[in-house]
């Protein structure tokens, strides 16, 4: 009784020829590509070699009070770009470089006292 439907996608320009998931930068998951979260945070601590701890600052509406509330996340992060404290930067989630690392500097945007 059921029919297996197939729909064929058509790309709006024919010119551009999409790659496989495996070509894809955001890397791929069963055959799907996924996307690469990124976010904005401040450099807060240098102590350890080629790790920087980034705080990641958003805000949120809480749900009986209605009222914004800023979330903080502290997120260890691979340093190539060479940071320093008051730095902000983009980060990039990335495969686990350690135990605790999951996330590379992508580059400094600015400098925050």
């Amino acid at each position: 009784m059921s029919e297996s439907t197939e729909t064929e996608v058509v790309d709006e320009n024919p010119d551009i020829v999409s790659e496989s998931p495996e070509e894809v930068e955001t890397g791929s998951v069963e055959g799907r590509a996924r996307s690469i979260k990124h976010r904005r945070g401040k450099v807060v601590s240098t102590k350890m070699q080629g790790t920087v701890i980034v705080m990641v600052e958003r805000k949120i509406r809480h749900r009986r009070y209605n009222k914004y509330v800023n979330q903080r996340r502290r997120f260890s992060v691979d340093d190539k770009v060479s940071c320093e404290v008051g730095d902000l930067v983009i980060i990039r989630e990335t495969r686990p470089l350690s135990k605790t690392k999951r996330w590379e500097v992508v580059r400094k945007i600015g400098h925050q006292d």
